[in-house]
This record gives C-alpha cells, sequence and structure tokens, in this order.
C-alpha cells in the first residue's frame, strides 16, 4: 500500500502522523510511504531521516493526497486537506467529529474511509490511541494551569503548591479517566489539594486504593460540582464520552459564581467542552477571561510538546497502521472489531451512532457500509 504522511497545517501543530522509525517498519513490510517536506521538522525529525527510511519526499500536500491510498496525520483535517481526499482513500487520524458539523458534512462528500484514532477500542473497552494524548493532555493541563494562576496572566496570584506556612491551591478534577488520572497525580506532585469528581464508584475506587489519603474522590452530582467548583482555585474539565459531545457539568452561573482569578482548563475542548462558557482557543492565544476566570481551551493542547506527543502517539497507531497496509482496509476492519468501531465515515455516510446522533444525520452500520 502507499501511504501518505502531510505536514499538520493546524496553527502550531508540529506533531507528524509518522516518525522515521514508523516509516521505515512501512517499508520493511513491502509499502511504499511518501512524506511532505518538512513533515516532521518542527520536532527534528528532518527529511534526511524520512529519506533513510525509505521514504521518499515530496514537495506538496497535493502530491501526497494525490498518490496515497492511506494518508496518516494527527489532528482532523482542516478544509483543504478534505477537499484533497478522494473516494475509497483511508484517512487515519484524530476526527472528533461530535461537535464539528462542517468536517463531517465534508467527510461524507469526501467518499473516504475515515477511520478516527479516539474512537478506536481495546479488549478491555478502554480507548488506546487516546489514551497516549489523554496521558499527555492531563499531565499538561496541571502545568498550564499553573501558568494561568499566576497573576500577570489574569490569575489569582497563587503558587499551586504553596510553600511552608501557605495554603496550596485548591484544584478539581472533573473526570477520573485516563487524563483525569494524570492531572491529579500532577497536581498531587505539586502539593496542591487535589479533588477527583466522577459519577463511576469503580473509577473513584481504583483512585482512591492507587493515591489514599492524598487525593479526596467525590461521586458526581449536579450539588457536589457546584459546591467543589465554586470553591477550586484551578478546575481541570476531563470528562469524555467515547465519541460524542463532552457534556456540560459547569454552567454559566457556576463561572459567573467563582472565585475572581481562579482558572478553567478543558482538555475535553476537542469534544466540545464540559464548561458552558468553553470556546476553543489556539497556542497562539491560548486564554481568555469570562467574569474574571481565565479559561484556557487550546483544542491541540499535546501540540505544545509535539516531539514527546508524537512518539507516545506513534507507539500506539503503528499496529493498526501496519493491519491497515498489510491487509487492505475492508479485511483488517474484518478482522478487527476494534479497528471497526473506530469507523466514523465511510463511502459517503456517518457509521459511528453518536456522531450521527449530535448533528442528526443518517447512520449506517458500518459493517452493512464496508460490506463485512
Amino acid at each position: 500500500m502507499h501511504v501518505g504522511v502531510p505536514k499538520e497545517v493546524k496553527a502550531k501543530e508540529y506533531r507528524v502522523g509518522l516518525m522515521p522509525a514508523s516509516v521505515r517498519e512501512l517499508i520493511h513490510h513491502g509499502h511504499e510511504v511518501s512524506v511532505e517536506t518538512g513533515a516532521g521538522a518542527g520536532i527534528g525529525f528532518e527529511d534526511a531521516a524520512y529519506a533513510a527510511a525509505g521514504a521518499e519526499v515530496v514537495d506538496t500536500a497535493e502530491e501526497v493526497f494525490a498518490t496515497a491510498e492511506m494518508i496518516v496525520k494527527v489532528k482532523e483535517p482542516q478544509a483543504r486537506e478534505i477537499a484533497r481526499l478522494r473516494p475509497e482513500q483511508i484517512l487515519f487520524t484524530y476526527l472528533h467529529l461530535a461537535p464539528d458539523l462542517p468536517q463531517t458534512e465534508g467527510l461524507v462528500a469526501s467518499g473516504a474511509v475515515c477511520i478516527a484514532y479516539e474512537t478506536v477500542t481495546d479488549s478491555a473497552g478502554r480507548l488506546p490511541l487516546l489514551a497516549p494524548m489523554s496521558e499527555v493532555a492531563g499531565r499538561m493541563s496541571v502545568q498550564v494551569g499553573a501558568h494561568c494562576l499566576e497573576k500577570e496572566q489574569g490569575g489569582a496570584g497563587l503558587l499551586l503548591g504553596g510553600v511552608p506556612g501557605t495554603p496550596a491551591a485548591k484544584v478539581v478534577v472533573l473526570g477520573g479517566g485516563v487524563s483525569g488520572t494524570n492531572a491529579a497525580r500532577m497536581a498531587m506532585g505539586m502539593e496542591a489539594h487535589v479533588t477527583v469528581i466522577d459519577k463511576s464508584l469503580p473509577t473513584l475506587d481504583r483512585l482512591d486504593m492507587r493515591f489514599g489519603g492524598q487525593l479526596n474522590t467525590v461521586f458526581s452530582t449536579v450539588e457536589t460540582i457546584e459546591q467543589h467548583v465554586l470553591g477550586a482555585d484551578l478546575v481541570i474539565g476531563a470528562v469524555l464520552v467515547p465519541g460524542a459531545a463532552a457534556p456540560k457539568l459547569v454552567t454559566r452561573e457556576m463561572v459567573a459564581a467563582m472565585k475572581p482569578g481562579s482558572v478553567l482548563v478543558d482538555i475535553a475542548i476537542d469534544q466540545g467542552g464540559c464548561f458552558a462558557t468553553s470556546q476553543p482557543t489556539t497556542h497562539d492565544d491560548p486564554t481568555y477571561i469570562v467574569d474574571d476566570v481565565v479559561h484556557y481551551c487550546v483544542a491541540n493542547m499535546p501540540g505544545a510538546v509535539a516531539r514527546t506527543a508524537t512518539n507516545a502517539l506513534n507507539n500506539a497507531t503503528l499496529p493498526f497502521v501496519l493491519a491497515l497496509a498489510d491487509k487492505g482496509v475492508r479485511q483488517a476492519l474484518a478482522d478487527d472489531a476494534h479497528l471497526l468501531r473506530g469507523l466514523n465515515v465511510a463511502r459517503g455516510t456517518v457509521t459511528y451512532k453518536a456522531v450521527a446522533e449530535a448533528h442528526g444525520l443518517p447512520f449506517t452500520a458500518p459493517q452493512e457500509v464496508m460490506e463485512l
């Protein structure tokens, strides 16, 4: 199979779909790889490294899309990339379609076979291709939240862990999944007072057994969310409903009642965000203030640590890329029900129910579309 790797075009996005080591693995399996010039240069993966791994380095994204049978990316395709897709071409990347009708309609119109990293599952029902970026985003959320608490950033002027004789900041994490767990771990490491709120008792039990009395765990209700959010200095939104829009757990009224200079970091912004006041931001302009509350809602947070993120992502995606290339998309999906869960759009129809429901579009079962 001919695999294509374009340079990411989203603002301040330096991650790359395949690093040179992954390209070498594909070449070893007998496949061809085209990489757009400069695709990995921002994180130290120069064109020469791709060429040494066996890839053809081409001048433009148009060449990559025109020749490749499968496109491997990181972020959701932008409008000009969607326009380059063709029927039956495979697109393997993060999509986050539930809050994005224009992208969904564009992919449907393209006729391409679009597999989303974020809805591929494993035997335990987890999301193995989302997990690496969730780990990165969870750890980053505390780092950026601590920065936003500084006075010059609009925050209250608090050091997250305080110093001897001064109170530490109160951190509330909404959601105890991969992102939330990593956020809590980092916040505790910085000696903040940390509370995780989740509606799953097994999740809360797991966190309690892992962290003990160092972490406060609370069952999620409207009342407990309101109580802890209003007293927090930093709130991290880490709630995920796979493939669907994130629930709005913090209302406009709650934000208005929060302490001046407190901070909201919305990891769930790729899925629409879990704060009523959340709007996507970029690394160029990452924050804004509503009712004296600083909001950090960057939609590609891991892009700020792009080399670490690319390595972590490739470790997870490469086995699936190889399966698709070795077997072809139909056989790979037939052989792996977990990869099939990643199919969001194919051959002019939506094949992931939560996406179809989010936009009021017709849904067709993936088995039917792919004739499995």
